[in-house]
């Protein structure tokens, strides 16, 4: 299996928690979004959309959306599960989750902020607010579902992270670098710290990837 990544690419943070949730190895190309390498003839004959991330099977089946990559991980290696075993609570959990990669995600990708800035030639400041506000609205909408229902426990949906998890955590990890406190949002806050404390979520995260600029990267000492 290959996995085409890249260190900032937020779809590519949620597919490398999965993989590593459920412990599924994969080959990784990285693929340098700063330098158009999703846009070379040989990654569009892969995925003509230019997105990532992909994941490419052993039988060369090429995967794509990040999502869509979760539920097929979710059903080829179903233990742990992402998911919950009731209708119910993989409704709740798929909701929270197109919250995120679907609302929230999509107006901060750098497609749409190489349009504001190319196309409707919006000013740094202009940018930076059309940034922050989506970004808060997505945060008081998941703070409102969960802090509004007894599903919510140690993590979004019960006592074991879930897809929804794997969706929230990159989008609390905009806010961060957008320098806006969590504090305002206790729920998620209180669960993007519990799930950041497990491994398999903190080694996924960008700063922490072979391809993560040395620039970017937690000063030690």
């Amino acid at each position: 299996m290959k996995f085409f990544s890249f260190w900032r690419s937020l779809a590519s943070f949620r597919v490398r928690i999965a993989l590593n949730l459920k412990n599924v190895p994969a080959e990784v190309t990285f693929v340098d979004l700063d330098a158009d390498a999703h846009r070379s003839d040989e990654y569009r004959r892969l995925n003509p959309q230019m997105a990532l991330p992909a994941l490419v099977e052993d039988d060369g089946t090429v995967l794509f959306q990040s999502l869509a990559i979760l539920e097929y991980l979710e059903e080829k290696y179903p233990a742990p599960p992402i998911l919950p075993s009731d209708a119910k609570g993989r409704a709740r959990v798929r909701a929270l989750a197109l919250m995120v990669a679907c609302e929230g995600h999509p107006l901060l990708v750098p497609r749409v902020r190489r349009y504001l800035d190319r196309e409707l030639n919006l000013r740094d400041e202009q940018q930076t607010a059309w940034r922050r506000h989506w970004t808060i609205e997505t945060l008081t909408a998941l703070e409102g579902h969960l802090a509004g229902s007894t599903a919510t426990s140690k993590f979004c949906h019960g006592d074991t992270p879930t897809m929804a998890d794997i969706c929230m955590v990159g989008h609390c990890t905009v806010a961060i670098t957008q320098h806006i406190s969590l504090d305002r949002w206790p729920t998620v806050k209180r669960v993007f710290e519990t799930a950041m404390a497990l491994p398999e979520f903190a080694k996924a995260h960008p700063v922490a990837q072979p391809d993560t600029p040395e620039a970017m990267r937690p000063k030690k000492g």
